[in-house]
């Protein structure tokens, strides 16, 4: 299994939620790099995990949907952020880096 370059997923999701949220990203931003780095960190345990076969592709999945619950959460305290912008933000943070996290785990987690 590939080793996954988690610092520069980071920072390629970090500027796909900044699209859709540039209207309040001010506000947005703390939330979000703390959200993202949360994410990151999520996905290295997963892959550490599968490393070790501690884990499956049906709990890699919830783990995923419990952190991306997390960050639409933590996303919608910010004051003036809809729903459908928090959504559109997260799909493209995620789109960013779908293809290279499922292809590197070998399994379609996100």
């Amino acid at each position: 299994m590939a080793s996954i370059d988690f610092n520069k997923f980071s920072t390629d999701m970090l500027a796909a939620l900044k699209g859709p949220l540039t209207e309040h990203w001010n506000e947005a931003k703390p939330f979000a790099e703390k959200e993202i780095k949360s994410f990151a960190a999520n996905l290295k345990l997963i892959e550490d995990l599968k490393a070790k076969g501690k884990i499956t592709e049906e709990q890699a999945r919830f783990s995923i949907d419990i952190q991306k619950s997390a960050m639409r959460i933590s996303l919608l305290t910010v004051q003036g952020l809809a729903l459908l912008a928090v959504e559109a933000a997260i799909n493209a943070a995620i789109d960013m880096v779908r293809s290279t996290i499922n292809t590197a785990l070998g399994w379609s987690i996100l």
